[in-house]
């Protein structure tokens, strides 16, 4: 099972602080997270990530063009339901299901930590999880783009939960046919934000193509925020406040 997996080194991780809350990683196979919790749950975050991984690769021997397609697939009623959350999100996105698996697992994960901590922050290459009830500012990586780090999304608490959701092309090894520095989307299903994330990469070839990728982005019921970085330029879409880091 493949994941997409946002610059190999990591580096932006350093920048993940937030007060009071503890900091550790969990890597199994693909999957590589950095948690932020209110204690170090470590053993428990395994524990939800395994399961969530299991349920995605047990699907993929049943349904091998899960694993596969760069299209949307049919998803029965009856499916887990991280696997209809997949389709859902990558359906309303017009790209494969596998888009939206390294959100999905942060949500899982996340949802599976916050009885045992009320604020708790999952990324998962770049694709983040964020429940609790304290005002946070995600920092937006961009690669070698000027504007990477330098401008930050402001997400108050009644915002939350949220997923906010980073898709490069030329960032990392992941598949994309756009040159995207970052395409950002914020929204309640981490599986949604990241395959729009992922399709409004794609849209992107230059920086005269931003404000058609953004505007992809805002028409898809449930995307909440939205911003293409190529370059020195960016376009955003959202109510999102921004500011300068």
């Amino acid at each position: 099972m493949e994941e997409r997996r946002e610059y190999v080194a990591r580096t932006y991780r350093g920048l993940m602080q937030a007060p009071g809350l503890t900091a550790f990683t969990v890597v199994i196979e693909q999957t590589d997270l950095r948690i932020l919790a209110e204690r170090d749950l470590t053993q428990e975050a395994t524990r939800a990530a395994r399961i969530a991984r299991r349920t995605v690769e047990a699907w993929i021997e049943r349904h091998r063009e899960f694993g596969t397609s760069l299209v949307p697939v049919d998803c029965p009623a009856d499916a887990p339901r991280l696997i209809r959350e997949m389709c859902e999100g990558a359906r309303a996105a017009g790209v494969g299901p596998m888009a939206a698996v390294a959100g999905a697992i942060a949500q899982r994960v996340a949802e599976e930590l916050a009885s045992l901590s009320p604020n708790v922050i999952v990324e998962n290459g770049g694709d983040a999880f964020l429940i609790g009830d304290q005002d946070r500012t995600v920092s937006i990586f961009a690669g070698s783009s000027p504007l990477s780090h330098r401008v930050g999304l402001v997400i108050p608490a009644a915002r939350l939960p949220i997923s906010v959701c980073t898709s490069s092309g030329t960032v990392g090894p992941s598949l994309s046919f756009g040159r995207a520095d970052a395409a950002v989307i914020a929204a309640r299903s981490a599986s949604l934000a990241d395959a729009v994330a992922t399709a409004t990469g794609n849209r992107v070839r230059e920086p005269g193509d931003l404000a058609a990728a953004v505007e992809f982005a805002a028409s898809i019921d449930g995307v909440d925020h939205a911003i293409a970085i190529l370059g020195d330029q960016m376009a955003a879409w959202g109510d999102l406040r921004f500011i300068r880091l």
